[in-house]
């Protein structure tokens, strides 16, 4: 199987064997400096400030975007927020079910955020800044340095979801003055799903603490207090976090974040490249290194294209949900891939687009 999805994405041989190991107990001084070599090398990877910290949940990204809200933001705020695409919206939602107020930005798929978008909110009160940096439902790279500026001038506190940026275009935690960051284990850390991070600035730490969130499970202050010695409140994804540990390594021992943004962006361009004259165009205006996606031709179903690669030729693409089902797929470019799958993918593309022409 050759597996182009957003997530879970294609792993390596190295994590792979892991998984096959028998899951050890956790409550132990071996786990603990696991876990504490986890939050070193993803602070690390993350260009995170000094002073910084990460949890790590065991719960889809979805569960850190709520516990990055809950934990940090209150009626007392007032936050803006992008939604370009199903990810952007699921923001929106839990600002709503969390009761923060908040002014939304609405983009069409694809579209590119901009100054005049920004323009409104200039000296209105904005405390907060919410946005996933990669909207994975339409692969478009927002703007993050007209973001971070913005949110210098405001002195708004800066949550982004990088699940599908990190480690495929650039969210440098300290150059952008990003006080939340979200990600999540099945994009390009490329592990199994069931674990997010949540890394946290010191202007984080600060709202944490001061937060008296109530809840139980995604308290993240109970969260950062067990931590400091390695553990976690709950029983976490123990094989995953092992998984984890060993692909940090690997990132590291590789050339760390430089090196695999290099390789995301060539893996994209070179894929993007070899479909020049297939009846697709970019959706975006402003196209993620971390997921390619793809409008199709007239009389194209996108969902064919899904299920007969899928079906005939081992190839997992992603496909789109909602009112984009039908006219738009997309292709990852993060985990464990190489421009000779990009060339198994073509092919197989090319193949399945003849047999539709022909009616078979």
């Amino acid at each position: 199987m050759l597996n182009f999805t957003v997530g879970p994405v294609q792993m390596s041989e190295s994590v792979c064997r892991l998984g096959a190991d028998q899951v050890p107990y956790f409550r132990t001084p071996e786990f603990s400096q696991v876990m504490l070599e986890n939050e070193r090398m993803l602070l690390e990877l993350a260009s995170a400030p000094a002073g910084s910290r990460a949890v790590f949940l065991t719960a889809s990204s979805t569960g850190a975007m709520e516990a990055s809200v809950m934990n940090t933001l209150s009626a007392a705020d007032r936050a803006l927020v992008v939604d370009g695409g199903s990810f952007g919206h699921r923001f929106v939602q839990l600002l709503e079910i969390h009761g923060i107020p908040h002014e939304v930005i609405t983009l069409a798929p694809g579209e590119s955020l901009r100054t005049e978008h920004l323009a409104p909110y200039e000296g209105a009160g904005i405390t907060a800044f919410l946005i996933n940096a990669d909207e994975t439902s339409t692969g478009t790279f927002y703007d993050m340095g007209l973001v971070a500026d913005f949110c210098a001038r405001e002195d708004a506190f800066f949550i982004v979801d990088a699940v599908s940026a990190f480690l495929t275009d650039a969210v440098p935690m300290d150059e952008l003055g990003i006080d939340v960051l979200i990600t999540g284990s099945q994009k390009a850390l490329a592990v199994p799903p069931g674990v997010s991070v949540v890394a946290l600035a010191p202007r984080g730490l600060d709202r944490v603490a001061a937060s008296g969130v109530r809840c139980m499970y995604f308290n993240l202050a109970d969260a950062l207090k067990n931590g400091e010695r390695g553990q976690t409140p709950f029983t976490p994804a123990v094989g995953i976090l092992l998984q984890v540990n060993q692909r940090l390594r690997d990132l590291v021992e590789a050339g760390g974040t430089q090196a695999e943004l290099k390789r995301a962006a060539a893996l994209a361009a070179d894929f993007r490249e070899r479909i020049q004259g297939m009846p697709f165009t970019l959706l975006s205006e402003s196209p993620a290194n971390g997921v390619t996606a793809l409008a199709v031709g007239e009389g194209i179903s996108a969902k064919e294209l899904f299920s007969r690669l899928k079906d005939e030729h081992g190839i997992w693409i992603c496909p789109n949900g909602g009112e984009l089902a039908e006219t738009v797929f997309r292709v990852g470019h993060m985990g464990a891939l190489t421009p000779a799958d990009n060339e198994a993918l073509v092919t197989a593309l090319g193949q399945v687009l003849s047999a539709l022409e022909a009616g078979e």
